[in-house]
């Protein structure tokens, strides 16, 4: 993914968000126009006090001091409706189109091909799917509409300024320009600093989603102390980050303070030579002061919340580009869409099949074989041998570099993604489980497959007596990963999955490895049920598992050395099956 850009506010990129509004765009004018309504009811308040202090308060018009004040409540009332009105509408319009883009960025990853995640940490992911897209929300909650409000309101404030006494005018104004070099040289740091928050934030979240999920391991090799460690590190770095914006800020905050001082106290020295020199009525000037100490608070306090708007408009532009980068990333396996949904006969064919996840360091090398409709054929070898690759290659997963993998005859490239994998059932040795009930891991939220028929096939598979000891029975919620039952259990419910599905290909992935000498006689006998009427890959150490196979296949460093059935490879002297066997049968 790309790195963020250097500009201190991308406009193209800006645009970009803001065509998410566009199904909105009713709400968003709404609040923008209420928006500029609520500055201008600022400045007819403004008004209405200059005149309350020079005509009424001066002329002890008591009678026209209570109606000026009864109007003056009424804005503020009416002002404060609108607020609470833009405030809604803007927060409404930040949560849907924070809610499409998610959707959209969901949508966009579960589509992307395993060589991505195999580059990208998870939790960097999820950063970008959760608090990168918060960030976003708030341009539209805290960021366009009131800095657009703040604009307006300083344009309003400057014009009142000079046209109602352009002295007066002229002597605040004079600290603006040394105030709007300040702000450019603060957009710049604020930037910088932002980017760096958003990088290690992701980082933090990385280490922190994958050590709390391999804490098994950190425990059980006594790691704490060293991960606690290299923690503490990346926690420095984050803190770093967020100091470095917090130093922007204490420099550019307190600058705003004295040159507001430095406007009041021009406005003051001006007020005196002008009723000195001019010999104006003095209820007039206690009025112009009082007007103007009130439009230089309204010209600084938006510069000063300008900072905190352009500080979350600013993070919501990072957290936008990091979730755009991914958006735009071309991750994907090649998909014929416009093929039509066909059910497997199960005749596949591996012709010189090249493949490396990493070129040119080939993980398969000119690998060919057959496998007939209804046979199981089984792939044995030592770890990295190329047996996983097979199936990662099949179900399309990753795509080949040389060579043609076909199945009922037609190219795998010629079917559409949904088409092989509705016609594969895959059986992993590392069987993972959402946090959620067990008829649902099976299902997978399929609607057509019903309750009855998830009891026939745990039935079938022989898994109905657990499920139905446990609390809940086919309810019991098995909680993160499955971790409420036993690898073996969790290997049963995944051939549940498999056989409801009434795959035309059946996967098995090294799926007796992990289990006790009973649950494998269960696996067996589950695996002899779901293999009759299918075709069929197995891949396993244990070779008690596939004696039965039609065919195995031998494969060693990416190529395949040997072929046969049990009996055959058995009968070749110093052959590698032959070796296996032995190992694992001396006794």
């Amino acid at each position: 993914m790309s790195s963020v850009s250097g500009k201190a506010f991308d406009f193209k990129l800006f645009r970009r968000v803001l065509s998410y509004v566009r199904p909105y765009r009713a709400m968003f004018l709404g609040s923008l126009f209420l928006t500029i309504f609520a500055g201008a009811m600022l400045m007819v308040r403004i008004v209405l006090i200059q005149k309350m202090v020079s005509e009424f308060i001066g002329n002890y018009d008591l009678e026209g001091l209570g109606k000026i004040t009864l109007l003056l409540i009424g804005l503020l009332i009416f002002e404060a409706l609108v607020q609470f009105a833009v405030t809604n509408m803007a927060n409404i319009v930040g949560q849907n189109v924070i809610r499409d883009i998610r959707v959209q960025l969901f949508e966009r990853v579960v589509d992307f091909r395993l060589k991505f995640f195999d580059k990208n940490p998870i939790g960097r992911l999820v950063t970008r799917a959760v608090s990168d897209i918060e960030t976003i929300a708030d341009i539209f909650s805290q960021g366009i509409l009131t800095i657009s409000a703040d604009l307006l309101k300083l344009a309003l404030v400057i014009v009142l300024m000079l046209v109602w006494d352009w002295r007066l005018g002229l002597a605040g104004l004079a600290p603006i320009p040394i105030l709007l070099w300040a702000t450019v040289i603060f957009k710049r740091a604020i930037k910088n600093a932002f980017t760096a928050v958003r990088s290690e934030v992701a980082t933090l979240n990385s280490f922190t989603q994958e050590h709390i999920t391999g804490m098994k391991i950190v425990q059980a090799f006594n790691r704490e102390e060293r991960e606690a460690k290299t923690f503490r590190e990346i926690n420095r770095r984050h803190r770093k980050a967020h100091i470095r914006s917090v130093w922007a800020f204490s420099i550019f905050l307190p600058s705003v303070e004295i040159l507001s001082a430095a406007s009041l106290g021009l406005i003051l020295m001006t007020s005196a030579l002008i009723l000195t020199n001019d010999g104006i009525d003095i209820g007039e000037l206690a009025g112009n002061i009082t007007m103007y100490i009130m439009l230089i608070s309204n010209l600084y306090r938006p510069i000063r919340m300008l900072a905190d708007r352009f500080n979350v408009l600013q993070m919501g532009m990072v957290g936008s580009e990091r979730v755009f980068n991914v958006l735009d990333t071309d991750e994907f396996i090649h998909n014929n869409e416009e093929s039509s949904d066909t059910e497997f006969d199960g005749n596949i064919e591996f012709k010189d099949v090249h493949f490396a996840y990493n070129e040119p360091e080939y993980i398969l090398k000119d690998v060919s074989f057959e496998v007939k409709k209804g046979e199981t054929i089984a792939f044995v070898g030592a770890t990295g041998a190329g047996k996983t690759s097979i199936i990662n290659l099949l179900s399309r997963f990753y795509e080949f570099q040389k060579g043609e993998i076909c199945i009922d005859g037609r190219d795998i490239r010629n079917y559409s993604l949904s088409e092989i994998r509705e016609n594969i059932a895959l059986v992993l040795q590392d069987v993972f489980l959402f946090s959620d009930t067990i008829h649902n891991n099976i299902t997978l939220g399929n609607d057509s497959i019903s309750r009855d028929d998830v009891i026939n096939a745990a039935k079938h598979v022989g898994a109905h007596d657990f499920i139905m000891n446990l609390p809940g029975n086919y309810d019991f919620d098995v909680k993160e990963r499955g971790g409420m039952l036993s690898v073996g259990q969790r290997q049963l419910i995944s051939f549940i999955r498999a056989y409801v599905y009434q795959p035309n290909l059946l996967i098995l992935d090294e799926a007796t490895s992990s289990i006790d000498t009973e649950t494998e006689y269960l696996i067996q006998q589950a695996i002899e049920t779901i293999t009759n009427d299918c075709t069929s890959i197995v891949i396993a150490h244990r070779l008690s598992t596939i004696q039965k196979s039609d065919r195995i296949i031998v494969m060693d460093h990416g190529r395949i050395v040997e072929k046969g059935n049990h009996e055959e490879l058995l009968k070749i002297d110093n052959g590698y099956y032959r070796r296996l066997y032995d190992l694992q049968f001396k006794e």
